[in-house]
């Protein structure tokens, strides 16, 4: 009987612990299931995450692809460009350097001529005495030499003829004319704004002072030819009558500076262009 017992009471220990364990068991095997089912939820929602990540990151790089063509094409064109302005650049500096090269030919040329021009008058001046100079002037404008001549000294009054007086002052002029052969001779004759005086028998065949300035400046002309031997050839008589005043004919001392003789010693052309030469040579633009 007490054996019986005892078997009874170690099947219903036995059965308790079974029981119990069971029971363990069970909770931890749902703590792990939650655990599991945790992770999991987790996961998902980092794959997600990744997944929605390389999505932006794909996009970026397919941003990115784009810009670095567009790039690459701008890079390219700016290339294309750069090469294109180079070839202009190397044109405009061709032309600045030829521009230079001809400014520097005519530096030179006008150098030479204003050279031969201030030798020209220096010559002149140097031969003409103090008194002389005195109703003389000398100029070099413009490359042309200009001998203004006071008519007093040129004329008899009341006249176009060429008095004695002006021999000698015209025997220089006429040497220095004579020693540049190379050179043309325009006279011309200027007067003031004053009526000439019909009553003069010398003058009665004169209509007014554009005609008595041409037949100043002729007689001029002829005294050169007849008296020193100048080619009449290189010599040009012209007349401006008042119409070329140098100051106001208000006044007597303007009235003076008016009428006047000009003689005007220049290069003929083709000695001009023998000054000249050839302008320097251009290169072609490419």
């Amino acid at each position: 009987m007490k054996k019986s017992l005892f078997i009874v009471a170690l099947a219903v220990g036995t059965l308790a612990f079974s029981s119990c364990a069971s029971k363990k068991d069970l909770e931890n095997c749902r703590t792990e299931n939650n655990r599991l089912a945790s992770d999991y939820q987790n996961a998902k929602e980092t794959i997600a995450a990744n997944n929605a990540r390389i999505k932006s990151l794909e996009d970026q790089l397919a941003q990115a692809k784009e810009s670095a063509a567009a790039l690459q094409g701008s890079l390219d064109n700016s290339l294309r460009n750069a090469n294109s302005n180079n070839i202009n650049i190397s044109k405009l500096v061709d032309q600045i350097n030829e521009s230079n090269q001809y400014i520097r030919h005519l530096v030179e040329v006008k150098s030479k001529s204003d050279s031969l021009n201030m030798v020209l008058t220096n010559n002149l001046t140097r031969s003409l005495s103090r008194e002389e100079l005195k109703e003389v002037d000398v100029q070099v404008l413009k490359g042309v030499v200009y001998i203004s001549l006071a008519d007093n000294m040129l004329y008899k009054s009341g006249s176009y003829e060429v008095n004695d007086r002006a021999e000698q002052t015209l025997s220089k002029i006429a040497k220095i004319i004579t020693d540049y052969k190379d050179y043309d001779v325009l006279i011309e004759g200027n007067t003031d704004n004053v009526p000439i005086n019909t009553a003069n028998d010398k003058m009665k065949n004169i209509r007014n002072n554009w005609d008595l300035s041409c037949l100043r400046a002729a007689s001029v002309a002829q005294y050169l030819q007849d008296r020193f031997g100048v080619n009449p050839k290189r010599l040009t008589a012209g007349g401006r009558g008042e119409y070329n005043p140098l100051a106001t004919n208000d006044t007597e001392l303007g009235k003076q500076r008016n009428r006047r003789t000009q003689i005007i010693i220049t290069p003929k052309l083709d000695q001009f262009m023998d000054l000249i030469g050839e302008a320097p040579e251009t290169k072609s633009a490419k």
